[in-house]
């Protein structure tokens, strides 16, 4: 059966008022508010059309229609308008990221999780940049007393990474500046992986004077840069209990809520696929506990190179027109600010 463009206004009516309304949508509804010029009749024909071809549900016997992960889809692709955030919330956008400096990547992407929730009232999520993925931009080695000493590892993706190592009691600052010095001739400029024991074994051997020390400090760093691939940031759990869907149904509320405490679940949602923008809805996101959600999410760069994954989590009833257009305001904003910083730092350090 062909989808007309008759069809297609009133299945984008229908998702338009669902998403606003929450409730099943009649033929009557769609002839009074929106009129668009033909019969309830006619209407309700049309509805039963597309009803048949899947893309529409109809919930209870003599209700009106919703629609179905397939109506949703064809909506995102084909029928919906983007709603892009208004000066007001551009301005806001844009003066809370830059507040945050470059070289606090933590910070930077707690404060753009938050703001995305806040402004579109879903749960937002976001992943830092893979560790394993980045070049070692440097290391400095700070002494804190007698027997610790801190390594502060900087990446190019802004990553700082903090170790507390203990080493041989009396340490010189001496000593300490000239494995400094060694350690930052060697090791940026590569990646996390090329960064292998065979390499620091080679390094060693040219700090023989200082092989104790080097032996307590090495170990540290090489562990902590390989400890975890990077760190799924969320914010507005609850705000699903907003939705009627959800603070009416307890189940439903308990599921969603045991996602998002399961953040293997949702670094599998976020680090799947290698589009820049993507929409997934209901069962399309191939994970059973999510196939009454949608998940928008959107691509940031460091340096010019994918770093991780920005995006909303929520019911499928989501208002993918404005959501995409926040999303997709934010990743550019987001983008522009690492990458002009980045770009800003290297010209500092020539």
């Amino acid at each position: 059966m062909e989808l007309g463009d008759r069809k297609k206004t009133i299945l984008k009516a229908i998702v338009d008022d669902y998403i606003i309304t929450g409730e099943p949508v009649g033929s009557r509804t769609i002839s009074k508010k929106y009129k668009i010029g033909i019969s309830s009749a006619t209407i309700r024909n049309e509805m039963s059309d597309l009803e048949d071809m899947g893309l529409l549900e109809q919930p209870h016997t003599s209700a009106g229609r919703i629609p179905s992960d397939k109506g949703y889809r064809l909506y995102v692709d084909q029928l919906m308008e983007i709603e892009y955030p208004s000066y007001e919330e551009t301005a806001c956008i844009k003066n809370l990221l830059h507040l945050a400096t470059i070289n606090e990547m933590d910070e930077i992407i707690r404060r753009t999780t938050k703001l995305l929730s806040e402004i579109t009232k879903y749960t937002s999520a976001m992943l830092s940049p893979s560790v394993k993925k980045s070049t070692l931009k440097s290391i400095q080695l700070i002494k804190v007393d007698s027997t610790n000493v801190v390594a502060v590892i900087i990446t190019d993706t802004c990553l700082i990474k903090n170790v507390v190592v203990r080493v041989p009691e009396g340490i010189e600052s001496d000593a300490l500046n000239k494995i400094n010095n060694m350690l930052n001739t060697k090791l940026p400029g590569r990646t996390i992986e090329e960064i292998t024991p065979q390499l620091i074994f080679s390094i060693q051997n040219e700090m023989v004077d200082y092989k104790e020390i080097f032996k307590a400090i090495i170990p540290a760093i090489y562990e902590s840069l390989n400890s975890n691939e990077c760190e799924v940031y969320l914010e507005g759990a609850t705000n699903i209990f907003e939705y009627p869907e959800y603070s009416s149904d307890m189940s439903k509320a308990k599921n969603f809520l045991s996602i998002i405490e399961n953040k293997d679940v949702i670094f599998e949602l976020f680090s799947d696929g290698k589009k820049s923008f993507s929409v997934s809805i209901g069962e399309e996101n191939g994970i059973e506990q999510v196939k009454d959600c949608s998940v928008i999410k959107a691509s940031y760069k460091v340096g010019g190179k994918d770093a991780g994954k920005i995006g909303i989590i929520g019911p499928t009833r989501m208002n993918y027109s404005k959501v995409t257009g926040i999303l997709k305001f934010i990743a550019y904003t987001l983008n522009n600010m690492l990458n002009n910083n980045i770009d800003e730092n290297k010209n500092n350090d020539k």
